[in-house]
């Protein structure tokens, strides 16, 4: 039987560890990955930080999670934003990198005084998988605590809202987080994924006529069975979702998740962190490889917010 801690490690570590593996080929195009596939975790590349180090994904996450360990408040959440963008607080080396263009503007209107429930940017333009990546903590707040529905989608859409406050962010949230939760109830991803397309009309009644075509790859199509050409991985959230759905149901371990994650080349960290931290909750932590963990950076300081997180329920 999993404990509340060991179902935390292997969520928030499986986000690092992806998150990790991917940002040394960030931006890189899939025709470069195609011919430089990554087998195992390097560093250096894009951001030339060494083998291990995780960006804004894992930090931004363990900002909620450590948040969350007080029990749910947005300003504080907001709070712990504001201390990773000036300071560095839940960064691998003691400064934020990697940052999204709604996320910094977002972050900035936050140091300015405005309140967490207006600082994020609604624009249709401002859609990148920025509160999406993030957003796998409130999954177990929900879990543990056995949220009403209503009070998921409003909880949902505030912490998304803080930077991604268009409903294509909000409702891709919401998603995720629901098929997490079926997975933290013990279901496999198959059939997590298969709820998620039963329930759509719960999500199309949230979204505008032409907002709903977005998702129809999702939940209209046979999104397992795309080709990867089919399969898009940019930073647009619509993207960064299907990728990542698509990535889980066609993998069978932690490592082989990540890997066809970074491998569709451009947003590569975001999308594996994603995958990863569904991955490692359905795989187990002692499935992701530990020649990775133990070359994490500041290893002990995601430990410490899991344990905290853990202690709170």
């Amino acid at each position: 039987m999993n404990t509340k801690l060991d179902l935390i490690k292997s969520g928030i570590w499986g986000v690092c560890v992806g998150d990790a593996l991917g940002l040394p080929v960030q931006f890189k195009p899939r025709s470069y990955m195609t011919q430089n596939p990554i087998t195992n975790m390097i560093g250096f590349g894009t951001y030339n930080q060494p083998p291990g180090s995780w960006s804004d994904d894992g930090s931004l996450t363990l900002c909620i999670a450590e948040s969350l360990s007080r029990g749910y408040d947005l300003n504080d959440i907001a709070n712990n934003f504001r201390k990773w963008f000036q300071t560095g607080f839940l960064t691998p080396y003691g400064t934020a990198y990697d940052i999204g263009n709604s996320t910094s503007s977002s972050v900035k209107r936050l140091l300015s005084g405005t309140s967490p429930l207006q600082s994020g940017d609604a624009n249709m333009e401002a859609n990148g998988n920025g509160s999406l990546m993030r957003t796998l903590p409130l999954a177990y707040l929900f879990h543990f605590q056995n949220t009403p529905e209503d009070k998921k989608f409003q909880i949902t859409k505030e912490v998304s809202a803080i930077t991604h406050a268009h409903p294509l962010s909000v409702v891709s949230c919401s998603i995720y987080i629901d098929f997490v939760l079926q997975i933290l109830e013990g279901n496999s991803i198959q059939n997590s994924f298969q709820k998620i397309v039963a329930d759509k009309n719960k999500y199309y009644q949230l979204l505008t006529k032409s907002e709903q075509t977005y998702f129809e790859n999702i939940l209209e199509k046979d999104l397992k069975n795309f080709t990867e050409s089919e399969i898009k991985s940019s930073g647009f959230v619509i993207d960064s979702l299907e990728a990542s759905f698509w990535c889980l149901l066609n993998s069978s371990t932690y490592k082989e998740t990540v890997i066809k994650a970074v491998n569709l080349g451009e947003d590569t960290d975001t999308i594996a962190a994603i995958a990863g931290g569904v991955a490692g909750i359905f795989y187990g932590y002692d499935t992701i490889p530990d020649s990775w963990i133990q070359v994490i950076a500041n290893g002990s300081e995601i430990n410490r917010v899991c344990e905290l997180f853990a202690k709170s329920f």
